[in-house]
């Protein structure tokens, strides 16, 4: 009797098992998850016009930060001065502060555009320009990403707004006059594909500035 159980114990055992790694093959199989996303290095820049003690946060409305510099806490103090740089309540300077996090987010691609690997870098600079980004911050911009795209036959890009600013709220205390949050979603091509080409508008940099960038790359 002893020998039937174990028999049968061991007989569902196998079953139990064979189940599982079927069920974990199927789930490798799945494709991920379109909605999960990096808000990768999103970067903000204070030029205030006079040197002034200013707050900033970040809140996420699905996500969490996976890096912060300096450390978030409930939000950045900083002494922030007219060309850009910032010092923290522990007396660190800062060209910017720095945020990732992981998130969940749809971004559009019905409107943007599609750029031959090698001439990525020019139509950034290009695109960045318009978007109100001077050149040390188009020059960020690139460090970071354009090694990732440029060796790609095509890189298909879109700029988003409301589908990034509702995944990220930034408030400035006290608030500049001039705000400027450039986010590009974006995705490695092998062929071209067609698209309705993006209106990029034009801003103007007026008074105490705050510039954020940063990006997603979309599989």
């Amino acid at each position: 009797m002893k020998r039937y159980v174990l028999t049968r114990c061991a007989k569902w055992l196998g079953i139990f098992l064979l189940a599982g790694g079927v069920i974990f093959y199927i789930l490798q199989l799945a494709p991920p998850d379109p909605s999960q996303c990096v808000l990768a290095k999103p970067v903000i820049y204070l030029y205030p016009e006079t040197p002034q003690e200013t707050r900033v946060n970040v809140v996420l409305t699905a996500g969490t930060f996976t890096v912060t510099e300096p450390a978030l806490q409930d939000g950045w103090q900083v002494m922030a001065y007219p060309d850009g740089t910032l010092v923290d309540e522990e007396g660190n300077t800062w060209p910017y502060l720095f945020w990732e996090a992981d998130s969940q987010g749809e971004f559009q691609f019905e409107e943007g555009f599609v750029v031959p690997g090698n001439e990525t870098g020019a139509f950034l600079e290009k695109a960045l320009a318009i978007q109100g980004l001077n050149e040390k911050e188009r020059q960020d911009f690139l460090e970071y990403w354009l090694p990732l795209m440029e060796k790609n036959p095509y890189n298909q890009i879109a700029f988003q707004q409301e589908e990034y600013t509702s995944l990220a709220a930034l408030t400035i205390d006290p608030a500049p006059d001039t705000l400027i949050r450039v986010f590009m979603a974006w995705r490695g091509l092998d062929e071209p594909v067609e698209m309705k080409e993006q209106v990029l508008t034009p801003v103007s940099r007026q008074g105490y500035t705050a510039v954020e960038w940063g990006g997603t790359q979309v599989q």
